[in-house]
């Protein structure tokens, strides 16, 4: 980028410009005025080498002023299109620092861009980790119930398996002692059956 010019030093040399330029027209207005005088003085003075010699240096003085006005007009447009120039540099300047500013604005948002989606990448891992987590936990406590209804359905089986053993094991105490009152019985009348010859041979 061009760095910027002095507003004092680019304020003076346009007023100098205009001030030369000022100064040339009124040599040329003023060298036309002068060849028109001298022209009007050879006619007035009726004598025809006067009005020669006055038209001649009119011619002269004239071509002068010509040439100044159009050394003027030349160096007024040399100056319009360097001021062209300028601008258009300035253009291009202004151009080039908006496409590197836009370039960086660019790169920076796809930055950003390339970052959110970093994150939403990663923030998706997470939730499909989480919920796979989740899910295992699910599954395991679904198997932990399962395992606990099996679990107290056993021990109600169990306990319904000892309660029977429990009340057969009774059955069986009781019928033991049933079972030894009659082998009590059946000795007492075997005891008997046989002590009763031996009464009879007495």
């Amino acid at each position: 980028m061009p760095s910027p010019s002095n507003p004092a030093t680019s304020s003076r040399a346009p007023k100098a410009r205009r001030r030369q330029r000022s100064v040339r027209l009124t040599i040329a207005v003023a060298l036309l005025a002068i060849s028109a005088l001298l022209v009007l003085g050879g006619v007035l003075s009726g004598s025809w080498l006067a009005l020669v010699l006055a038209a001649l240096v009119g011619v002269v003085l004239g071509a002068a002023a010509t040439r100044i006005t159009h050394s003027e007009l030349m160096e007024t447009r040399r100056e319009a299109a360097r001021d062209r120039a300028e601008q258009a540099q300035a253009y291009r300047d202004l151009t080039v620092a908006r496409t590197a500013e836009h370039a960086a604005y660019a790169e920076t948002m796809q930055s950003r861009i390339a970052a959110h989606e970093s994150a939403i990448h990663d923030l998706e891992e997470a939730l499909t980790s989480a919920q796979k987590r989740a899910a295992e936990a699910t599954r395991k406590m679904n198997s932990e119930a399962r395992r606990a209804d099996v679990a107290e359905r056993e021990g109600t089986e169990t306990n319904e398996r000892l309660e029977s053993a429990e009340q057969r094991a009774a059955e069986a105490i009781v019928r033991v002692a049933e079972l030894e009152q009659e082998l009590d019985v059946l000795r007492a009348e075997l005891l008997a059956w046989q002590t009763a010859p031996a009464r009879r041979h007495a």
